[in-house]
């Protein structure tokens, strides 16, 4: 119990007819006779927040770590289904310490922490691996090495004790070898003979021979040969050494040759070992991209330091491309996944006859402006990706993205003839994307088990698509015939996967609402879909070895995510095996925000969380502030823990002061199907900020806010909408708090700006309506910059340019907070506190009580 109650008992209890707006001065004035936690505003606390041991102060609230402790991650059962292993950090601890290993029996009780040497002896044990297949065995890589770990019993057998270091091993489809990675190649154990064969021969470009001399150079070398014994014995030993290699290299693998720059990001071989899928990618600065210098500032050495990070968009960017080896023959084929390719027979079924349709009306309309095909003249890629072999090895999965991220086509490759399949393909006049769509890779898709094959032992992928306007699960032949949807609705498949042992899938949906996730079972024909998890909020699932138990990761609005341990069937209960925050923290009554929604001018209804003075028993004082989330393509709407779990309580504490505070999901955000997510093509700053808008009015009108006093912050994509919106609404918006902002989009990186605005120099006018610094001018309300000086995401040069662009203006309501220490992400809590205190000075000075920089002698 903290000193302060005993003074409590009047503040809480006002007299008969006392009112609430008197009370409210009065609990103000008194404030500074109150002990404080740390100093100034940064340490004010709420009156009505007094009575509870977690001390509801800025300077508390950023240091939320230490609070509410890291939350489990990394959560990975032992093979004999004891153990549930992950890394933890209770609350309790200092800010900056890391997330240390844990173990709890999956029967129950108290969560071990590992020493150092501990997780280092259990290294083989807790890494991932591939599975024998029979099930006794798992192969791993730790430390470099590889390891058989001997699943009934724990029992390791190393491999491999070397420096070149081993990764990636997988089990052959008999289970006599084990394939693995090493440098650039990929290798074979044999299990009998402990025999190492490498199955590739992956190289740098080739070299070409050196050509013939001619004219007065052919003289010059003859002559040198004529006149001189030592040029003579030169060639004849440089001869005998070329001859030597010609010996030694007889009989050895022919080298695939990549081009310049480019590296093996993957390398794949079929269950016999016979093919290996070789993915190639190149970075953009071997074709003359340029890299940005980001400073450091503060160093041990007292010299600044740069660091070079990303290209701008629109700059030389990186391709991929992808090969088939025979390592019987080491024929290597590359493979045409243009989308001129995509219909080589005409023959390929009904399910890619309906994709080849669509890329066909799309490349189309695409021609008629001038556009190409989205792939490379040499046929690379942004993302050529391989997504595995089926298990009798005769077919694999290939994904492909155009270079431009509007169209994606997936294949299946027959090994024996070489073939390409197109199986499906879906075009996207923004782009293409959705919650189970890897942009650096294959998604959510694989093979089924041989078992589970179409008749006739044909092989049978499945894949997720946002065709019909949200992500949903489809199956379709390896010869592209009997495509068939196994779930439909204004919901989306989160993830899909087929554990070990099921035969069934398990899904990550929402499909029970936008504001929940929940696992999902499902036979693979579509039919008995069933949830495995009830309540609200966020469950996320590993099965255990043998299938019957999962491992819970489940958290709530207001309580961060927890270890759960439960069976797997309908209506399971869950067991608690952690606890992260204090109990002091624990002990303040954190709401649930309310989920509204308001109707946006185009009569879309937009979901929102709302945080009211009345939650706290206080009156409203007539402010509203809305926070806008960052990323973009996020989700922040819903009924579990936020990441913003610093602005999660900073909006209990404004709250608390009377500020009504709304928080968006406006459009761009993930969650809400694929119209949502592409509303902001060609304009950021369109349908996302108008959402902002909307929501001022729907504070104004349903919520009592005063016109006026309306405050608006955020940080990365919400900084730039912060911007956006002072710069555009400044009759909605008084004051705003533009954290980490993009300012100008031909600045930001290519991967997520182009596939939104296309690129600068083909599309000026996505740039100039997108980007807040052609819109300074309009700068009316009073304005908080704030950034991080070594800010590797979003540059610090970023809002150095706008600084100047607004001085040059003679724009006088802004101000600009810098922290030299601090990237995209903030990580000290002295740099969170000054911002927020910032935010907290810049609310109160411009829209609320007017109380700012005078009270107890803070300033801004």
């Amino acid at each position: 119990m903290r000193v302060r109650r005993s003074i409590r008992g009047a503040i809480a209890r006002p007299p008969v007819g006392l009112t609430a707006a008197t009370l409210a001065a009065a609990t103000l004035a008194s404030a500074a006779a109150v002990p404080l936690h740390g100093q100034g505003l940064a340490g004010f606390e709420p009156v009505p927040a007094r009575e509870n041991d977690f001390p509801l102060t800025l300077t508390s609230i950023m240091r939320g770590p230490e609070h509410i402790g890291q939350a489990p991650v990394g959560v990975s059962w032992s093979d004999d289904g004891e153990w549930i292993y992950f890394r933890w950090l209770p609350g309790g601890g200092e800010w900056h310490e890391q997330r240390a290993l844990y173990r709890v029996r999956a029967s129950g009780g108290a969560p071990e922490r590992l020493t150092d040497e501990d997780e280092i002896e259990l290294g083989p044990i807790l890494a991932t691996g591939d599975v024998s297949p029979d099930g006794e065995w798992r192969v791993t890589s730790s430390g470099g090495d590889l390891y058989l770990v001997e699943r009934a019993t724990g029992a390791t057998l190393r491999l491999t004790h070397t420096k070149a270091g081993e990764s990636s091993p997988v089990f052959s489809g008999d289970g006599e070898s084990i394939f693995f990675r090493r440098g650039n190649n990929l290798f074979a154990f044999d299990m009998d003979d402990r025999e190492i064969r490498q199955l590739t021969s992956v190289g740098g470009p080739e070299r070409p021979e050196d050509a013939e001399a001619e004219g007065h150079k052919a003289f010059l070398e003859a002559q040198q040969r004529e006149l001189f014994e030592h040029v003579r014995v030169q060639e004849i030993r440089e001869d005998r050494a070329e001859a030597r290699r010609e010996l030694r290299e007889a009989g050895q693998r022919e080298t695939l040759h990549l081009a310049e720059g480019e590296n093996a990001q993957s390398l794949v071989a079929d269950p016999s070992g016979t093919w290996v899928a070789v993915t190639a990618t190149r970075g953009g600065f071997n074709d003359g991209g340029r890299r940005t210098d980001i400073p450091l500032w503060i160093t041990e050495s007292g010299y600044t330091e740069n660091t070079e990070m990303r290209a701008k968009v629109g700059d030389e960017q990186g391709v991929s491309r992808l090969a088939v080896v025979n390592t019987e023959t080491d024929e290597a084929t590359w493979l045409d996944l243009g989308a001129a390719s995509a219909d080589p027979s005409g023959e390929d079924g009904a399910g890619a006859e309906a994709g080849r349709a669509e890329a066909d009306d799309a490349e189309a309309g695409e021609a008629e402006e001038g556009g190409g095909d989205g792939a490379t003249e040499d046929g690379r890629l942004a993302v050529a990706s391989f997504a595995g072999w089926n298990e009798a090895g005769t077919h694999g999965l290939v994904f492909a993205v155009d270079f431009d991220y509007k169209t994606w086509r997936l294949y299946a490759y027959e090994a024996a003839s070489g073939e390409l399949t197109l199986l499906d393909t879906h075009h996207d006049e923004a782009w293409v994307g959705g919650p189970c769509f890897g942009f650096q890779g294959a998604g959510c898709m694989g093979w089924f088990p041989s078992e589970a094959d179409a008749a006739g032992g044909a092989p049978r992928a499945w894949y997720v698509s946002e065709a019909t306007g949200y992500a949903h699960l489809y199956v379709i032949d390896a010869d592209g015939g009997n495509r068939e949807a196994l779930t439909s609705g204004d919901w989306e498949v989160l993830g899909a996967t087929i554990p070990e042992g099921w035969d069934a899938f398990l899904l990550q949906t929402s499909e029970v609402s936008p504001f929940d996730q929940h696992p999902w079972r499902m036979a693979f024909d579509g039919s008995n879909r069933v949830r495995l998890l009830d309540g609200d909020g966020s469950f996320s699932v590993t099965p255990s070895p043998d299938g019957e138990r999962f491992a819970v990761l489940h958290s709530r609005a207001n309580r961060p995510p927890e270890l759960y341990v439960a069976d797997v069937g309908p209506g399971a209960e869950m067991t608690r095996l952690t606890t992260s925050p204090t109990a002091e923290w624990l002990g303040f009554p954190w709401r649930e925000p309310e989920i509204v929604h308001f109707e946006a001018r185009d009569g879309v209804a937009v979901p929102a969380r709302i945080y009211r003075p009345s939650d706290f028993g206080v009156e409203a004082n007539g402010a509203g502030v809305i926070f806008v989330h960052g990323a973009g393509y996020l989700h922040n709407v819903h009924n579990w823990w936020s990441n913003y779990y610093r602005e999660y309580m900073f909006h209990h504490f404004l709250a608390a002061q009377g500020y009504t505070v709304l928080d968006i999901d406006y459009r761009g955000s993930a969650g809400y199907g694929r119209d949502w997510r592409t509303a902001i093509y060609r304009h950021m700053g369109g349908w996302d900020l108008s959402d902002q808008v909307d929501g001022a009015d729907y504070l104004i009108r349903e919520e009592g806010v005063e016109p006026g006093r309306l405050g608006i912050y955020g940080g990365s994509y919400g900084g730039f909408i912060t911007l956006m919106a002072l710069f555009t609404s400044p009759e909605t918006f008084a004051a705003g708090a533009a954290l980490r902002a993009v300012t100008d989009w031909a600045h930001y990186n290519h991967w997520y700006t182009s596939r939104i605005l296309n690129l600068p120099h083909e599309d000026e006018e996505a740039y100039r309506q997108s980007s807040p610094i052609y819109f300074a001018e309009g700068l009316e309300g009073h304005l908080l910059i704030a950034h991080g000086m070594y800010d590797t995401n979003v540059h610090f040069s970023d809002v150095v340019r706008l600084a100047q662009r607004l001085i040059e203006l003679g724009k006088e309501n802004w101000e600009m907070a810098v922290y030299p220490v601090e990237n995209h992400g903030f990580a000290e809590p002295s740099s969170w506190t000054d911002e927020y205190r910032r935010i907290y000075d810049l609310f109160e000075r411009v829209i609320g009580s007017g109380r700012g920089a005078s009270a107890n002698g803070a300033g801004g």
